[in-house]
């Protein structure tokens, strides 16, 4: 669908928008009433600072409501109608994250790339090995670097532990990082969305800082930016 083409968008039904208590949780109320998911459910979350955070993606729509616009919105239906019924896949997934995780493959070359790796990449492994316990094995080059079943069932184990959540937001980090310790590390707190976005980029930046950016990589970049943002949000709203 085209930006400008607001055919398949919702007109906004609403005029108030606010959080309530409801079920154990807290809700979004359109003019009083609670949205429902996809699958309808009620969009009901743990914290009253994650039911905010929706709130104000709903209260920011205009004339129309521009679903993609509204990120913690989507995340919240997609734990509500289908990690609550799938959180083993879900665990297994980031698992599999481990199993691959972008921060383990070092470049051979060229001196600079190799520096920036090791300065901010390695004391990231060291991290995940110390506090995690994911022994990763580092290499160089592309080639796929098979970690052990051990450190690939930790990882698993660990996601599993996590509320619905909080482990939908570390699978959708691991996803958008192509890296379960960047996921792990913003969950945790021990990084910031802005430099788990960072690290997740040292090789592109290294190299649209010599080459350059078109456009279409920029509005990538400036997606998975924007991502990395409201999944720290999203983790520090479910704190308070």
């Amino acid at each position: 669908m085209r930006a400008n083409d607001t055919t398949e968008r919702p007109k906004r039904f609403y005029k108030q928008v606010s959080v309530a208590e409801a079920d154990g949780g807290f809700a979004v109320t359109l003019d009083g009433r609670t949205p429902k998911t996809p699958l309808g459910s009620k969009l009901i979350v743990p914290s009253q600072a994650l039911a905010q955070l929706m709130a104000d993606e709903w209260a920011m729509q205009e004339e129309f409501i521009v679903l993609p616009s509204m990120g913690a919105t989507r995340l919240a239906y997609t734990v509500i109608d289908m990690v609550s019924k799938a959180r083993a896949e879900t665990a297994a997934e980031v698992g599999r994250y481990a199993g691959s995780d972008m921060i383990c493959y070092f470049a051979e070359a060229p001196e600079g790339l190799v520096k920036l790796q090791s300065e901010h990449w390695g004391p990231l492994l060291e991290w995940a090995d110390t506090v995690l316990g994911l022994k990763l094995i580092k290499t160089h080059g592309i080639i796929h670097q098979p970690q052990t079943p051990e450190t690939l069932t930790k990882a698993e184990a660990m996601a599993a532990q996590l509320d619905d959540f909080s482990l939908a937001a570390l699978a959708f980090g691991a996803s958008l990082f192509g890296s379960a310790v960047l996921a792990f590390a913003l969950q945790m707190g021990q990084l910031s969305g802005e430099s788990a976005h960072t690290l997740a980029r040292l090789d592109q930046a290294f190299q649209e800082a010599r080459w350059g950016i078109d456009d279409e990589a920029a509005a990538r970049t400036a997606s998975m930016h924007g991502e990395a943002l409201l999944l720290e949000r999203w983790f520090a709203a479910l704190q308070g």
